[in-house]
């Protein structure tokens, strides 16, 4: 009974974890990206399939629809932070390219309604 109960809790914490987003790339230096107009450029042209990708880039541009259609629900709390440094950086100071990566990943506009509650202003 011992070893049913071990590998059941072990099983659940195998399906809890592929229920994550990958935190291989949390320590991405994003204020030095976002800040970078080069590179960012390049990961802006990464998703919108207008140039190549990094490996960050291809796993960003793989979780990205998951994450706006389930409220970063897997994300961990350093991915939602750099998630709304994100959004804030691109909408106040990028918005053209806000507008082109919206149109891309939300065309309808089914999540910005609920992203400009969650960050209390117009996105």
């Amino acid at each position: 009974m011992r070893i049913f109960v071990f590998l059941l809790m072990t099983l659940s914490l195998v399906l809890a974890a592929k229920e994550k987003y990958t935190t291989k790339y949390d320590n991405v230096d994003v204020d030095r990206i976002l800040a970078n107009d080069r590179i960012l450029n390049n990961y802006i042209k990464c998703m919108l399939d207008e140039g190549p990708c990094t490996a960050e880039g291809r796993e960003l541009k793989k979780t990205l629809p998951d994450a706006l259609a389930n409220g970063c629900n897997k994300c961990n709390e350093r991915q939602r932070s750099t998630t709304e440094k994100v959004f804030k950086h691109l909408t106040t100071k990028r918005p053209r390219d806000w507008d082109r990566l919206s149109k891309k990943f939300d065309p309808q506009g089914n999540y910005k309604k609920k992203y400009e509650e969650k960050f209390g202003r117009t996105i």
